[in-house]
């Protein structure tokens, strides 16, 4: 007896098992937050935005950004659920995605409140084995990148925030993260850690969709700026959040650059 094939059973005719959509309810662009109520915080600049709906972790609003359908979808934590947020919106017709949130940096020169493009990924995790051998590079579009690291170096012009881009690497375990892990991934030339992108990038690439990650820094796990250690640093936890804030208005604009370019892109 032959088993069955999930992503034909699942396909884009139905109501995605998962994050609960169907066809109509997202645009082509859609931001993916990890945080569920970061949602929320990215669907107060759409405007005519509609609440679609919350399924498991997946919280997902539609709206319009200077006339392009935009929708953000939370992912929840790591790159399962992320990994599954990125197929399922694919399916029901989104085709470009860029990843939002917060991310601890490894390079020193990198503080809190500072903007990081990733340019692609070490896989320090699992979900991505599923669809690639671990000898596949997790790397985001390259064409979304620049256009994401040009419009943050646009926006943060004249701004004491810094705008870093480099390769990081995606783990599976927040607190599996010793110092020893640490300063070995840091030899390696790794200026950041996350738990979602490779496994967006390598999805994204597989269905042939273009993907991007712009994070917000929370911490810097070499440097020792790390707010949330004892949750007192109030500055730091508004340079986070203005950082969220921003990161959102740069990706959107990204999202209305790229619409209105992609005509002229390879």
């Amino acid at each position: 007896m032959k088993s069955v094939d999930k992503q034909s059973v699942i396909s884009s005719e139905i109501r995605q098992y998962c994050t609960g959509l169907v066809p109509g309810d997202v645009g082509k662009y859609v931001l993916l937050p990890g945080d569920p109520e970061r949602s929320d915080r990215a669907a107060k600049y759409l405007d005519d935005v509609e609440f679609i709906g919350m399924h498991r972790e997946h919280r997902t609003f539609t709206g319009y950004y200077k006339g392009v359908k935009v929708s953000v979808t939370s992912t929840g934590l790591g790159c399962p659920s992320a990994s599954i947020a990125a197929q399922e919106l694919s399916n029901i017709g989104a085709e470009v995605l860029i990843r939002i949130g917060s991310s601890a940096a490894l390079d020193p020169k990198i503080k809190v409140g500072d903007l990081l493009i990733s340019t692609g990924c070490m896989k320090n995790e699992g979900t991505s084995r599923f669809f690639v051998p671990d000898s596949f590079p997790a790397i985001p579009d390259l064409e979304l990148t620049y256009m994401l690291i040009s419009q943050a170096k646009k926006a943060l012009e004249g701004s004491p925030v810094s705008v870093h881009a480099g390769i990081g690497s995606t783990d599976d375990s927040f607190y599996g993260e010793t110092p020893e892990f640490i300063d070995r991934i840091y030899s390696y030339g790794c200026v950041n850690l996350d738990m979602e992108a490779s496994g967006i990038f390598t999805v994204a690439n597989k269905l042939g969709k273009k993907a991007a990650a712009i994070y917000s820094i929370s911490s810097n796990l070499k440097s020792g700026e790390i707010y949330y250690a004892d949750g007192t640093k109030e500055e730091d936890n508004i340079k986070l959040a203005n950082g969220w804030e921003t990161e959102i208005q740069i990706a959107l604009e990204t999202f209305y650059q790229y619409e209105n370019l992609k005509e002229h892109l390879v």
